[in-house]
């Protein structure tokens, strides 16, 4: 796999966990703001349309939406 796979890998799972919680990205901003994470809904659009965040977003992203395990076998 090439860089282009994985961060196709990273932005599905990423987005398989927000539609699994029902949420959006208006609601991920808001749930970053409370963790102290400023991103607005179009930055976050922005950034898991490319694929290309920081692990430390990721990360972020799934403590905020209440991730609690990931599964790898899509």
């Amino acid at each position: 796999m090439d860089d282009t796979d994985w961060q196709a890998k990273v932005k599905g799972i990423l987005r398989a966990e927000l539609k699994r919680r029902n949420l959006g990205y208006r609601e991920l901003a808001e749930r970053l703001e409370a963790l102290g994470v400023h991103e607005n809904e179009r930055n976050i659009a922005n950034k898991i349309s490319r694929g290309g965040f920081s692990a430390v977003f990721f990360v972020q992203c799934l403590e905020a939406i209440g991730t609690k395990e990931i599964r790898f076998d899509y």
